[in-house]
């Protein structure tokens, strides 16, 4: 599986370290620009995040129907034209207009959706564990190299490095990613469409978790390092910003260790749906020590439970999303939910900039613990995926036109044929019916 997982990680891992590796310095880069405000320094951070909004769906969508491998090849295309667009930009508006195609190579969903075409769904959380463990890795290392290049070459070389490493990215696609298997199923003269991935419950109830997800994430990020560096009469613990990384080691550690047995107990174990919830209390209670405590170190162990809490969510989350989804929907349906993780970032960010100027740390507690009681409510009602498993049937064994037909069955969730390798694959109820019935079905 790591062969077949790994190239695709790293692809998605070069292109989140070329935006990240400009975070630590792009204010200060985009404020030295012609014609720069403060308001337009801020539209370089967030445009990224608005156009990622638009186009994640299509990008999703076009994956189903022209095929992974192009879609991701334009999107990676789009991705440098926008940064050689910064790494020449002289004014304000040129950076946004960069930044903006940055974003608009949205091929987030799409490798998820091809990865979720090239492993079995048994091995799908583990494989989502991979590829968010090279992001985590790609955000680290962009951390130090950021401010060590751009401070002794330049902040615009940071996108020319960004240009290099996103042509080694199509450089791998082409070497080192096997093709996605041929699927033949019933939904061949189907057209998707949006709305269609919003018709099973699952699935909406996933796209809610997204929200909730990363717009609670986005408020932890904004308080923290508020709280700590600001002085004692602005409730804070007055650190200094070198010292910050004294908060985030251990919850970046803790955080990634915690992301192995979810992946384990969520996916091999069946408890999925028991991992959220036990994630959601975890945020909580960090969300609740963050907000009240007035000793620093009782505020670090709230964030080290509050990475436990996210990054526990992480190998899981898209594999949800892709199990409920049907054949020819996980790329539209992949490209929903990270649309909603989009806004979530983008109303988190806006809301609890809000609380922080209107209100203190422990009004927002309050409310993320409110937000997150709701959210609670809400994964209790959902159903676990682990309640639908596959059976994988050799053609060799078993007839085509048999299989296709359990498509009629009222315990069967969905049927297709995997032509690369061979094999029919039935998607089926466990409540409902076993393995050994479907095979007694087939004769």
């Amino acid at each position: 599986m790591l062969k077949r997982v790994f190239p695709l990680s790293l692809i998605i891992g070069l292109r989140f370290f070329g935006l990240f590796v400009v975070l630590p310095v792009l204010s200060i880069y985009a404020l030295q620009m012609n014609g720069a405000t403060p308001l337009l320094a801020g539209a370089v951070m967030g445009t990224y995040a608005l156009t990622q909004i638009i186009f994640q769906v299509p990008f999703g969508t076009m994956s189903d129907r022209i095929g992974r491998k192009k879609t991701l090849l334009f999107g990676l295309i789009i991705f440098i034209i926008g940064s050689v667009v910064c790494a020449l930009s002289t004014d304000i508006y040129t950076l946004i207009l960069g930044r903006s195609l940055q974003g608009a190579g949205s091929i987030g969903a799409v490798v998820t959706a091809m990865i979720s075409d090239l492993v079995n769904e048994e091995e799908r959380s583990h494989a989502m564990a991979i590829m968010g463990g090279t992001i985590a890795i790609s955000f680290s290392t962009a951390m130090i190299i950021a401010p060590i290049v751009g401070g002794t070459w330049g902040i615009h070389n940071l996108f020319w490095l960004t240009t290099i490493l996103s042509i080694g990215a199509i450089i791998i696609l082409f070497t080192l990613v096997p093709e996605p298997p041929k699927i033949s199923h019933s939904y061949d003269n189907v057209a998707v469409k949006t709305k269609d991935v919003f018709q099973d419950k699952a699935l909406v109830q996933m796209y809610i978790t997204f929200l909730f997800h990363s717009s609670i994430m986005t408020m932890a990020f904004f308080m923290i390092p508020i709280v700590m560096t600001h002085g004692a009469n602005h409730g804070g613990f007055g650190w200094a910003k070198k010292e910050l990384w004294k908060v985030y080691l251990p919850a970046v550690v803790f955080g990634l260790l915690s992301m192995g047995p979810a992946a384990v107990f969520g996916e091999k174990h069946g408890k999925g749906k028991l991992i959220f919830m036990i994630s959601i209390v975890a945020i909580m209670i960090g969300f609740a020590a963050m907000g009240f405590s007035q000793n620093p170190w009782v505020f670090i162990v709230g964030v080290t439970l509050f990475f436990i809490g996210f990054n526990m969510f992480e190998p899981l989350l898209q594999s949800f999303v892709s199990k409920y989804a049907k054949i020819h929907q996980k790329g539209a349906a992949l490209g929903v939910a990270n649309t909603f993780a989009y806004v979530g970032i983008f109303l988190g960010g806006i809301f609890g900039g809000w609380m922080m100027q209107s209100f203190d740390r422990a009004t927002l507690a309050i409310v993320v613990i409110i937000l997150c009681i709701a959210w609670f409510i809400w994964i209790v009602k959902m159903q676990n995926p682990s309640a639908r498993a596959n059976v994988y049937l050799s053609l060799n064994e078993y007839d085509r036109i048999k299989i296709m037909d359990l498509n009629n069955h009222e315990a069967v969730f969905e049927v297709y044929i995997n032509e690369t390798e061979n094999k029919g694959v039935v998607k089926y109820e466990k409540d409902l019916i076993n393995e050994d019935e479907i095979k007694g079905l087939l004769g």
